[in-house]
């Protein structure tokens, strides 16, 4: 058995993974880079031919683990994709809008160095079109949670709720070599416990190896109790210095969670009848998979259907769909809450929404999702005085605040808590999904109950034995 580390190895973005045995390779996720200064490996040929790789592996539908995958059919990927039902759902609506954003943002780019008369480091074409991503659908294949896949003679994988987003998954792939069989769990983004909407993340006793993120390796979140109270305080601070909210959000999971949190402060009068915007048309075509998969969701949020409460919905929520809409909300005089993707302001509306606001004392831009290095948003976050937006300079005047208890990760605590349910003989651990120093953190913690624990290099190869 062999694995290669393709991505977010000492970084968090950009996930895949070669696994070979049994004479086969599947590929565990094909995700996009989304920080600096990893961004052109995106552009590079995939570094094992694609026609080669026999199938794919999707953990979920988060752009860093799904997002190259047009990619790589362009260039010869014909195998089947396997995913989650409900991944299966959302996975078209995530391509096509990140394909639109790749041809809008490749076409601006042209538009503004023909206007400065220079060339940007990236070339002026969109790393993929909808045609491209269009071309994956038929490639995937659903399947369901606790369901063996055979892949190969001696080679057969499992999915498992990962508790991380809704259809997330971690993949476990049971290989027989020399008569022994052995098992290989590769976590995908481990949730944490006792959130709204998923379940808690499913824990082993067994394993091989296991190659496992550790996002938040090194520091813990909230109580998730703290949530509620933290938004409803920085909402009405907010309104009463005369500013708005502006939140950069997934429109996976993030965007429906921050909504879950809205409806229930709402109802309980716990923040002022203010005017919520939700600018993501993504956004709300995941909410609509989400309501179509009630089934998936976990007990608190079920409650809440049976009581005729929708987690989702509110008097004072707009959706907003077109970008008319969209531009006439910066035109609104009186505080307001905007919700708009993407969630590291690397692209989409949040960025025209954050010209408005960036430089008013009086508005909050609120964090509620991990900011990779070199992103947009972990600029602001990072205390940047002056940030680069839409090509122009602003000053950054704004309040700038983090919830990090909203975060799909787990916290270091409830990582160690989930790898100490393993049984002698413990496994190998290979950390991913973090910055260095991060990992290196977490490693120390680990390295105290388990014997081999490494933080792999890009590109990487380990034989397990």
């Amino acid at each position: 058995m062999r694995i290669t580390f393709f991505g977010a190895c000492q970084q968090v973005t950009g996930s895949a993974f070669l696994f070979e045995a049994d004479g086969r390779r599947i590929l565990i996720d094909c995700g996009l880079y989304q920080e600096r200064p990893y961004l052109e490996r995106n552009w590079d040929p995939f570094p094992v031919d694609p026609p080669s790789i026999d199938a794919i592996i999707l953990t979920h539908v988060h752009l860093d683990h799904a997002g190259l995958l047009p990619k790589i059919v362009r260039e010869g990927f014909r195998g089947p994709i396997y995913m989650t039902p409900i991944t299966a759902d959302l996975l078209p609506i995530v391509l096509l809008d990140s394909a639109h954003l790749q041809e809008e943002d490749a076409a601006y780019k042209r538009k503004r160095h023909e206007r400065e008369g220079r060339r940007g480091p990236y070339p002026e074409i969109p790393l993929y079109t909808e045609e491209d991503a269009r071309k994956v659908f038929p490639l995937i294949k659903k399947v369901d949670y606790q369901r063996e896949i055979k892949i190969g003679k001696n080679l057969s994988f499992i999915l498992h709720d990962a508790g991380h987003i809704l259809g997330s998954a971690m993949v476990e792939i049971w290989s027989q070599q020399r008569g022994e069989e052995k098992n290989i769990i590769f976590t995908g983004d481990i949730g944490q416990k006792n959130k709204p909407l998923v379940n808690d993340p499913t824990t082993f006793e067994k394993a091989h190896a296991v190659i496992m993120e550790a996002t938040y390796g090194n520091r813990n979140h909230e109580d998730p109790q703290d949530i509620m109270t933290m938004l409803s305080q920085i909402i009405n601070e907010t309104v009463e210095a005369g500013g708005n909210i502006v939140i950069p959000t997934f429109a996976v999971e993030r965007a429906q969670e921050v909504l879950f949190y809205l409806s229930q402060l709402t109802r309980e009068k716990k923040i002022p009848p203010l005017l919520c915007f939700l600018d993501s048309p993504m956004a709300l075509e995941v909410t609509r998979v989400f309501e179509r998969h009630r089934e998936s969701f976990d007990e608190e949020t079920l409650k809440l259907y049976h009581l005729s409460q929708d987690p989702f919905h509110f008097p004072s929520l707009k959706m907003i769909r077109s970008i008319e809409e969209s531009k006439a909300i910066n035109r609104l005089r009186g505080s307001c809450l905007i919700m708009a993707g993407s969630g590291m302001c690397t692209g989409g509306r949040i960025k025209h929404h954050l010209v408005h606001n960036i430089s008013r004392p009086e508005s909050t831009i609120l964090f509620v999702g991990y900011q990779a290095q070199g992103t947009l948003g972990r600029q602001i976050l990072d205390g940047h005085p002056e940030v680069r937006i839409l090509g122009q300079i602003y000053p950054v005047r704004a309040r700038i605040e983090q919830i990090q208890g909203f975060s799909a990760h787990g916290d270091r605590d409830f990582l160690l808590e989930w790898l100490a349910c393993f049984q002698e003989p413990r496994p190998e651990v290979f950390l991913i999904h973090g910055e260095e120093e991060v990992l290196e953190d977490f490693a120390q913690f680990v390295r105290s109950q388990f014997p081999s624990v490494q933080i792999p290099k890009y590109k990487t190869s380990i034989n397990l034995t």
